[in-house]
């Protein structure tokens, strides 16, 4: 890749895995900072999207110190987080200067300048793709995924990529928590949500196949979003499971979740599981005044939650009653039984065919998570995989009919505040039934457990009605007034 004139050190990760190539930016002064018309000095680390693309929008800030201000807390943090692959430097200054050019004002574009990470197995032209693995080494993506594409058409920039789980499964990262260096950041969208919670980068895409986009922005303490199956293109995206893969964002609020998907959302004809459903207005919902109608699921996620998160939850929940919401319990459909593990054949048979020659050639390339889950679909017989696609059918069709009138479903995000154990990124058990329904699924950050670290409340919604979905959890989110920043962060 070429560079800008900031000098950049290639290594690899100290954190004994190998494939995980990082480009740390090693020279270069601190950024000017943004400055209103008005002279008075605005922090693009303090912004959420919608305030900073409307305050670049305006002249108040432009697009390269909003920039500068991203790159030097990646200087700052990046050594002790570890979010980041690698960062464009040259190609996102040439995209905040070409914004700051334009003559005119009011640009329509709806991410006006704001950066953006991207994880690691989504191709951006000219960067690596390297999925966490030695396999990958070398690789270097010759254009933009779909979504990266629409991105950029929207005024984003692209600042790198963001450390992934090895091919986006369960083997852990180097990536920190930067609430507790000794947590996990989950995955695995590790480097995704652990950059937006540490105030490198105001939003950042990331993947779910079970629970890797809820479960890191659960544990790092932002907001995240698996949209509806089909609803954003994976084209350009390297597959886990076919059946199973969502691509979302992760940003401090629900309303930058809903301007990204504003974004994102949208047939692909390159995509085979693209849905042609029509798009809406995310944002729509934003300033919801009336309290939602929210169904609590307590069987399974109260027996299968730690004290902890047990308390938050029941606090949350009592805030949002307190607030005027109304507040049922939902029972599950008898086949959320199966869920888990239908969800776990699903993945296991069609991560297997993605990678058998691969693995055939190579077994020992692979970490011990994701050589454990191509051996169980190896081994897996076609009446096996065949029952649990059916199983997948009849649960999304059962659920339909659970929310009754409710605008939400509502769960904890996980079943523990982040484990303080680096081996592991947590269990997938509460996020996984709705990838496999192929629901829409939304965290927000709810508060602080006994730890002093971050429980999420995840609301779930109908198919393709990301907007009620969405405009209940902003009202939640307002409800909830979260406002806490890890240790590291000060700005």
């Amino acid at each position: 890749m070429q560079r800008t004139g900031r000098r950049y050190a290639r290594r690899e990760s100290d954190a004994g895995r190998p494939g995980f190539a990082r480009c740390v930016r090693s020279a270069g002064g601190p950024p000017a900072s943004g400055r209103s018309c008005v002279g008075r000095r605005v922090s693009a680390l303090s912004l959420s999207i919608v305030e900073l693309t409307a305050a670049v929008r305006r002249g108040e800030l432009r697009a390269v110190d909003v920039l500068d201000e991203c790159l030097a807390r990646i200087d700052e943090l990046d050594h002790v987080i570890r979010a980041w692959v690698c960062i464009d430097a040259d190609g996102a200054h040439r995209a905040a200067e070409a914004i700051d050019a334009r003559a005119e004002r009011d640009d329509p574009r709806p991410l006006l300048g704001v950066p953006i990470g991207v994880k690691d197995i989504i191709d951006v032209a000219g960067l690596p793709t390297l999925a966490g693995s030695p396999l990958r080494r070398g690789h270097v993506a010759e254009r933009d995924a779909t979504i990266v594409a629409r991105l950029r058409a929207a005024g984003a920039i692209i600042l790198g990529k963001t450390v992934t789980t090895e091919w986006a499964c369960f083997d852990p990262p180097p990536t920190r928590n930067p609430w507790s260096r000794s947590h996990t950041p989950g995955g695995s969208s590790s480097g995704s949500a652990a950059a937006v919670a540490a105030r490198m980068c105001p939003a950042a895409i990331g993947t779910q196949t079970g629970g890797s986009i809820v479960r890191p922005a659960a544990y790092c303490g932002v907001a995240g979003l698996k949209p509806t199956f089909g609803r954003v293109s994976r084209s350009g995206v390297l597959p886990v499971s076919e059946n199973l893969d969502h691509v979302g964002p992760i940003s401090k609020s629900v309303a930058g979740l809903a301007l990204l998907l504003n974004v994102l959302a949208g047939y692909d004809e390159t995509d085979p599981h693209s849905s042609d459903e029509e798009t809406a207005d995310y944002t729509s919902d934003m300033s919801r005044k009336d309290p939602p109608r929210i169904g609590v699921i307590e069987e399974f996620f109260a027996e299968n939650s730690s004290e902890e998160i047990a308390e938050a939850t029941t606090a949350a929940i009592g805030q949002l009653r307190a607030a005027g919401a109304q507040v049922v319990n939902i029972v599950l459909p008898e086949s959320f039984a199966e869920v888990i593990e239908m969800h776990a054949r699903v993945m296991a048979a069609e991560i297997s065919d993605v990678h058998k020659q691969a693995f055939a050639e190579h077994p020992e390339a692979f970490g011990q998570s994701v050589r454990s889950l191509i051996e169980t679909g190896l081994a897996m017989t076609q009446d096996e995989y065949r029952q649990a696609l059916d199983r997948r059918e009849q649960f999304a069709d059962e659920m339909a009919d659970a929310f009754g009138d409710v605008d939400a479903l509502v769960t904890p995000s996980t079943d523990t505040t982040a484990p303080d154990d680096l081996a592991t990124t947590g269990r997938p058990l509460f996020q996984s039934p709705w990838s496999f329904a192929g629901l829409p699924a939304a965290t927000i950050p709810c508060g602080l457990g006994e730890s002093g670290l971050p429980a999420g409340l995840q609301l779930i919604g109908r198919e393709f009605d990301e907007p009620r979905l969405l405009g209940a959890a902003a009202w939640c989110e307002r409800v909830f007034d979260f406002h806490a920043k890890p240790p590291l962060v000060d700005g």
